[in-house]
């Protein structure tokens, strides 16, 4: 480890990633990793993954590759970040089981976070275990590499102030002050979640309203005029509006030219600009920002061996530093019996 000041992110393999997470995360990710100021670890959380979807392993395994291929595709460079998977990082489950010990059960039901995707994926009475404890699971992840920066969205911050809490408590009860508390890193106002295509707050694959970072040229466009714009601007000489316009919401998120938006939305606002019209800009922006990425995909995805080459190098490389922080963390707990 150096003096730098380390990061711990990451995403769960479900599916491809979509033009959501590049805004919400991902840009972020490859900005910080560009400054040389970080240590950066980038995780796919295969391991949480599975908490939900345990009796669907294929779509992990499956979805871990178009994970990483995103990843490369946008800019994460193995030379200058360490790509990892959470499930060949043995130290991280002795860490969760540790952490354990040091959390109620009445806590983790009072977790914001976790109370709210319980709620979303309507699992009743039926929660996995392993799903209700992964704010611990999160905590050891993030200590393990001893991260003191951790990229994410405002909704993740109530797993964050579980993580310190954690880091508190070992570090008062064993009287040492081996894990490090983590401050978030989050992204610019209003661009921590974008909305979907059909103007749902959430942009998500179960919901269909996604455009993902691999979707070719005329995917792009039929997803972008498919668009929902405003319901009551039926005639192009209607007076629209702008707030609640997801066609808008996302020129002001990928458009250069925001002066060229500004008098979009005048005309729009006025009378006498069409839907048709803008998303047709709109489709030329998005396609201007997504063509590198989905070349630079395509190259990688016609190397697959050499894709599993990084994560296999990478979580080598994570293994070293996670078994460290598990070493030291049996010392101070007293379990490091035979030395």
């Amino acid at each position: 480890m150096t003096n730098k000041h380390v990061i711990l992110t990451g995403d769960r393999p479900t599916g491809k990633l979509h033009i959501g997470h590049y805004v919400g995360s991902l840009k972020n990710r490859v900005m910080l990793q560009n400054t040389g100021d970080y240590d950066t670890f980038i995780m796919i959380a295969d391991t949480q993954a599975l908490t939900d979807n345990a009796r669907d392993p294929e779509k992990i395994r499956h979805s871990l590759l178009q994970v990483a291929l995103d990843y490369l595709a946008v800019g994460i460079d193995p030379a200058k970040s360490t790509i990892l998977v959470q499930s060949q990082i043995p130290a991280l489950s002795e860490l969760t089981m540790t952490y354990l010990n040091l959390v109620t059960v009445s806590r983790l039901n009072r977790n914001p976070t976790v109370k709210t995707e319980i709620k979303q994926k309507a699992f009743g009475e039926s929660v996995p275990a392993g799903f209700f404890i992964y704010p611990v699971s999160q905590a050891a992840d993030i200590t393990a590499f001893k991260a003191d920066t951790v990229p994410v969205g405002d909704d993740q911050e109530p797993m964050l102030e579980q993580t310190r809490e954690i880091v508190r408590s070992f570090n008062n009860i064993y009287g040492q002050e081996i894990l490090v508390e983590p401050e978030g890193y989050f992204p610019a106002k209003g661009l921590g979640r974008i909305p979907g295509l059909d103007g749902n707050a959430k942009m998500s694959k179960s919901l269909n309203n996604a455009i993902y970072l691999g979707d070719d040229a005329d995917t792009i466009q039929k997803k972008v005029m498919s668009m929902y714009t405003d319901p009551e601007h039926v005639h192009v000489e209607d007076p629209g509006h702008v707030e609640g316009n997801t066609v808008f919401t996302y020129l002001d998120i990928f458009a250069d030219d925001q002066a060229k938006v500004a008098d979009l939305k005048a005309q729009y606002q006025h009378g006498g600009l069409g839907d048709v019209k803008i998303k047709r800009y709109l489709n030329d922006v998005l396609q201007a920002e997504l063509k590198p990425i989905r070349e630079r995909r395509e190259h990688f995805a016609a190397d697959p061996a050499g894709v599993y080459d990084i994560l296999k190098q990478g979580s080598e490389k994570a293994n070293q530093v996670a078994a460290q922080t598990l070493r030291e963390v049996r010392h101070a707990v007293g379990i490091d019996y035979f030395g």
